[in-house]
């Protein structure tokens, strides 16, 4: 055998392995349907325990659509990839998760793996929901077999070649997939251990609030420190200490639970509906995620504050005008609003605060929706009011007179990104 016919042979069983190995990495077996159970063969308690394991996943918010009905799928996720839409987890035996074992529904939290078989997108958070308790991923699996059935079936997914493709998924689960139930820290006392449970594991929050890299993995060695999702930036939640004012257990618990904290400001955009589903588990649960994530904080690099600057620049001149005929009733120092409800000045809040004006941008352009009878963190949207120009005067005239930080750039360029990504949604 010549040296080139070796060299094309040991090619051939090279491949031959690496196709073997991927084969073998992106082949499930799919697990037999079931008869949907009747709901009253779970018993009560379990069903409660798993409203509340739901509640704390989040789980409505990202399987319910707009206007549609609960847990029946088909919201719109935008990724770096494209658009994936939500799977209906009601118990419809056809569009839903009605004809799946507990064995099946145990796979697919702790795997990324379908009943049929296939690989799950990561927009499911799976590789954080694998580290629930048993006992946790069975309570979840009675509580949404006892839902109401809808048929309804999502829309497909729309994303970039080769990503519409699922068996690649196979080493990216090898890159960040621990399988396994999170183990307690005997070092650490019984509330910090649930904290870091439901922070980690059934809260995701590190999918949010963490940078993502070229594959759409999070960052390693950058969990928390800040991340982008449906146009919003999710704050870095190791930094709640260098805030303005640096967050306390307390005011993290209530914001968490109600959407607003005194000194910091209201909830909006992707995050609003977690402290909605936050209101409706026991406050030791939120009591807990607080400790553990104010334990995690890290030492930030200390930020150039200035004076206040007020309205010098043109354009914050200029803002300062939109702000008097749009804002200022609401969140000027003489309006009564601001001695009602708690409602923070803007010298504390976080967007106004951050070192980009995306989130400052977001909220005048989309405003925080009407709730019913709880208005409290209402605000109009100013989307079809002003335009990218004078958004951007606004955002820079509020920067410039209640924030101690320095001017932002490229404002405009920012405040066109955004609505360019909202109007694509």
């Amino acid at each position: 055998m010549t040296r080139k016919s070796k060299l094309l042979a040991a090619g051939g069983v090279v491949i031959l392995a690496a196709l073997t190995v991927f084969l073998l990495l992106a082949w499930n077996p799919a697990i037999d349907p079931i008869a949907p159970p009747a709901a009253t063969s779970f018993d009560s308690q379990t069903r409660l325990a798993g409203a509340r394991v739901v509640a704390l996943g989040d789980c409505i918010v990202c399987h319910t659509a707009k206007g549609g009905k609960p847990f029946a799928g088909g919201l719109p996720l935008a990724t770096p990839f494209g658009t994936i839409y939500a799977t209906n987890i009601t118990p419809d035996p056809e569009t839903g998760i009605g004809n799946w074992s507990l064995d099946a529904f145990t796979r697919a939290v702790r795997h990324g793996v379908a009943r049929d078989g296939h690989l799950l997108y990561p927009a499911f958070p799976y590789i954080h929901f694998t580290r629930m308790s048993d006992h946790d991923v069975a309570a979840a699996y009675a509580y949404l077999m006892t839902r109401e059935p809808v048929h309804a079936t999502a829309p497909a997914n729309d994303l970039i070649f080769p990503l519409n493709f699922r068996p690649p998924l196979a080493f990216w689960n090898v890159l960040f997939l621990r399988p396994g139930e999170q183990q307690a820290d005997a070092s650490k006392d019984a509330q910090w251990n649930r904290g870091k449970l439901l922070v980690d594991g059934l809260g995701h929050c590190a999918s949010c609030h963490s940078p993502l890299n070229a594959i759409g993995g999070e960052k390693l060695g950058h969990a928390f420190d800040g991340g982008v999702v449906d146009g919003w930036e999710a704050p870095a939640l190791n930094a709640l200490g260098a805030a303005p004012k640096p967050w306390t257990q307390q005011q993290l618990v209530t914001y968490l639970r109600t959407g607003r904290a005194g000194e910091h400001g209201a909830a909006a955009g992707p995050m609003l509906p977690v402290t909605r589903d936050l209101a409706t588990v026991p406050e030791e649960d939120v009591q807990a995620i607080a400790s553990y994530i104010l334990s995690i904080q890290k030492p930030q690099p200390a930020l150039a504050n200035v004076a206040a600057q007020g309205a010098t620049s043109p354009g914050a001149q200029r803002g300062a005008l939109l702000f008097a005929a749009s804002c200022a009733q609401c969140h000027g120092p003489a309006a009564p609003m601001q001695s009602i409800g708690e409602r923070p000045t803007l010298a504390f809040s976080t967007a106004i605060n951050a070192t980009t004006p995306r989130n400052t941008a977001q909220m005048i352009l989309s405003g925080n929706g009407w709730q019913g009878e709880d208005s409290m963190n209402y605000m109009p949207a100013f989307s079809e009011v002003y335009s990218d120009q004078q958004i951007a005067d606004l955002a820079s005239y509020v920067r410039a007179a209640y924030s101690q930080r320095g001017p932002w750039q490229d404002v405009e360029a920012t405040v066109a990104k955004v609505r360019k990504e909202n109007n694509a949604r």
